[in-house]
């Protein structure tokens, strides 16, 4: 009775309160199909002691990455966290710490939002960013809300795509109910979708992806020009933030918005989350921005202080006018993407992105020299793609087996898709050493023998 503390007693006198004869009453509203008939096949109740054991024993089938050689990438990525992240974020000042509800009495957490927020518009090449959202993928989603409302009236949003697909699919997902006119460009392995051509003077917003899901990096200034041409919106997706150090910002080749993951700065992987999303626009989009945004002033005897400077959700303004309904930031995980930036610098970030290329370039000639292995991408940052002989994902299963972690077999992000089964998707960081990149290279060797 732990968890379930009340007694019949208990129940009969809240049920008396209510004025309902007894528990089925409470759920007449609930159709008679969607009605369990007989309880749900799950164990019995255990003990504490019992419980515990059964979790232990769960957790013990896992296969961290660290606990062998990994090459797994496509959205989320392996990367050294300097012990002072989470040293300093474990503080009970940060780690206790929720939202700023009353902004007044929250300097600190205000302030490392504000620095947050600068960090993300100056690697995106941006202008103005938010305090973060919940992962890449609910920030793409939001990006086209945005777009969307700022294009009123075009119904139009065309998917790359080289879009990482559990991203197109939360778009999806957020539009499903909405009057949007959703295109996804064919899979694209190759990274030259025509986007340009597919836009129209319906579509409110173009989203690529860069580097794309394949690995591809591309020059979007001409793609921005056709956005513009046709009073289309650009959003560009970052899955990678570390890249930012080296590649050019999407901002500077005419993103309108970009989302992104930033999950590769300063988190680890944890087993898919918690992470953050990242959100950056123009001055000129700031007021249909979803999220909050933390803004630097002045008190009144001139000193300096933080507020929130937009906090458009409907927590604070009446619903209709509500830009999003956000409840919060990652405020945690944004702090320790703000700890580890900061850390770093930006000879820090650019030392680290060139050490990420190096260690892709290493792994991408030693694949091609494989037989019957097809490298499929020119240009790349830490991530590519390369064509097997033979479906990937058994392969993939059998080097797990021996402790290699070989990447992210096509047929898992696009099962059924016509020619994933063959695709591996892999990356390299500046965790992975050249003894492990020539350990990856022999095993599929020896496997494809």
């Amino acid at each position: 009775m732990r968890y379930l503390p009340l007694t019949d007693a208990d129940r009969a006198a809240m049920l008396e309160v209510i004025g309902a004869s007894g528990v089925d009453q409470l759920f007449v509203d609930v159709p008679e199909a969607a009605r369990l008939e007989e309880p749900l096949d799950l164990p019995p109740h255990q003990g504490e002691i019992e419980v515990s054991r059964a979790l232990e024993a769960l957790a013990a089938r896992n296969r961290p990455a660290a606990g062998g050689v990994s090459f797994l990438g496509a959205g989320a990525y392996r990367h050294h966290v300097p012990a002072a992240v989470d040293s300093l974020i474990q503080r009970g000042e940060f780690l206790t710490s929720y939202t700023p509800y009353q902004p007044e009495i929250s300097q600190g957490t205000l302030q490392y939002l504000f620095e947050f927020q600068t960090q993300v518009a100056l690697v995106t090449g941006m202008e103005i960013a938010n305090a973060s959202l919940y992962d890449g993928a609910s920030a793409a989603a939001e990006a086209v809300l945005m777009a969307r409302r700022i294009a009123r009236g075009r119904p139009g949003v065309l998917l790359s795509g080289g879009l990482h697909p559990h991203w197109a699919e939360t778009v999806a997902t957020f539009l499903r109910f909405s009057e949007a006119a959703l295109e996804r460009a064919p899979l694209d392995p190759a990274g030259a979708d025509d986007l340009a051509a597919r836009i129209t003077e319906e579509t409110a917003c173009v989203v690529v992806q860069n580097p794309d899901v394949f690995g591809h990096l591309r020059d979007l200034s001409a793609l921005a020009e056709a956005c513009r041409a046709k009073g289309a919106l650009l959003i560009v997706c970052v899955a990678e933030p570390v890249s930012l150090g080296a590649v050019e910002p999407p901002g500077a080749m005419g993103a309108d918005i970009v989302a992104g993951e930033g999950q590769g700065i300063g988190n680890g992987l944890n087993f898919g989350g918690p992470y953050l999303g990242l959100l950056a626009t123009r001055e000129r989009l700031v007021r249909q921005m979803p999220g909050r945004v933390s803004g630097e002033t002045v008190d009144a005897e001139g000193r300096r202080g933080y507020v929130l400077t937009l906090s458009a959700r409907e927590q604070h303004i009446r619903r209709e006018k509500a830009t999003s309904n956000i409840c919060t930031n990652s405020g945690l995980c944004a702090l320790a993407f703000t700890i580890h930036l900061a850390l770093l610098g930006e000879a820090g970030l650019k030392r680290l992105a060139l050490i990420n290329h190096h260690r892709a370039v290493t792994l991408a000639d030693r694949l091609g020299a494989i037989a019957r292995v097809e490298v499929l991408n020119e240009t790349f940052f830490n991530e590519l793609t390369v064509r097997l002989p033979l479906p990937a994902a058994p392969l993939v299963e059998d080097l797990a087996g021996r402790g290699i972690f070989a990447g992210v077999p096509g047929s898992r992000l696009w099962p059924g898709e016509a020619g994933a089964e063959r695709l591996l998707i892999l990356a390299a960081t500046e965790m992975n050493t050249g003894e492990e990149i020539e350990t990856l290279a022999r095993a599929l060797e020896g496997a494809l023998a």
